[in-house]
């Protein structure tokens, strides 16, 4: 028996050609991949009592341990923020650092609680006062009193927030939210 409708079949059989296709580039095509996380070679815009800073964010032991050394070339607004997974007494030192440094020490509200100078090469530790300290922040010789940045001073939480996520990191685990 022969279809009554010739442009029917044709029809469905291209419905069914093109259904085909669909699912077949469907299952060909995937999702867009997650952006890697940055590390800590990359820079994040922060503001430091509302001064811009390009900061890399030492995390893991091991990148708070290199910290800056090494590095001749730190730009005038380039910096690294340290961050603690809790509240505690900072000490830094500056083996192996051949550039002035300035250091600044936050508590876990973001606020600037001590600065220091840091000498080149120096290994004598600079130990914080306080023992609720959360952050401690490395920028050039000079950076915070040229900026006019001094206790009491902000750093712009959100935005250390949103660089904690970009690295991979759950910002809660550092108790930022």
């Amino acid at each position: 028996m022969k279809n009554a409708n010739p442009v029917s079949r044709g029809a469905i059989l291209a419905a069914i050609i093109g259904l085909g296709l669909a699912a077949a580039g469907c299952g060909a095509s995937k999702p867009a991949a997650d952006a890697p996380p940055k590390s800590v070679f990359d820079h994040f815009t922060i503001a430091v009592g509302g001064m811009p800073a390009s900061l890399q964010f030492a995390i893991l032991p091991a990148e708070q341990e290199r910290g800056l050394m090494q590095r001749p070339d730190l730009g005038h607004d380039e910096g690294m923020l340290f961050i603690s997974p809790r509240p505690q007494q900072q000490s830094f030192w500056m083996h192996n650092t051949p550039e002035a440094l300035d250091i600044g020490y936050l508590t876990p509200d973001g606020a600037i609680a001590e600065i220091y100078a840091l000498l080149p090469l120096d290994e004598r530790t600079v130990l914080s006062h306080s023992h609720q300290l959360q952050f401690a922040l490395e920028m050039p010789a000079g950076w915070f009193a040229a900026h006019g940045i001094h206790p009491g001073s902000k750093i712009d939480l959100a935005a250390v927030t949103a660089a904690v996520k970009a690295r991979g990191f759950d910002p809660v685990k550092f108790h930022l939210q």
